[in-house]
């Protein structure tokens, strides 16, 4: 009978014990990483889904609750919001001279209705275009 020395391998060594909780570490850390970014992720999409229902809110509003008036208008929405309406004509219909000078012409109007809030690092926004008739006088 030989009795030779072999090391007889019971458990884990000090470093690989070391090795293997770095390796853990490093994986929760990304784990955390991807569920905070995916939270945020989220926390934008409500965010951008709110500010469209408003914009769309400003939207159907124009020529209906507020007047089609050209020029730019801002005003704070509440929550964090702000929204901006800038109403612009683009064409006039010129009807033939008959008589009456202070007569209302149809216009096609570029209405754009821009709702901003302050994201994580910068500010975010929608913006929503369309065009409405509406009636300018010819005096003006």
């Amino acid at each position: 009978m030989n009795a030779e020395c072999t090391p007889q391998s019971g458990g884990f060594t000090l470093l690989e014990v070391v090795v293997a909780l770095a390796i853990a570490a490093v994986a929760l850390v990304g784990l955390f990483q991807a569920g905070s970014g995916g939270l945020f992720a989220v926390d934008t999409a409500a965010r951008a889904q709110e500010a469209i229902q408003r914009a769309q809110s400003h939207l159907a509003a124009v020529g209906r609750d507020a007047a089609l008036v050209q020029g730019d208008f801002t005003d704070d929405d509440g929550g964090g919001y702000r929204w901006r309406l800038r109403v612009r004509p683009v064409a006039t219909h010129r009807a033939s001279a008959s008589g009456g000078g202070s007569a209302a012409l149809p216009t096609l109007y570029d209405v754009e209705v821009a709702v901003s809030w302050l994201g994580r690092s910068t500010d975010r926004s929608v913006v929503l275009k369309t065009l409405r008739l509406g009636a300018a006088r010819s005096g003006d």
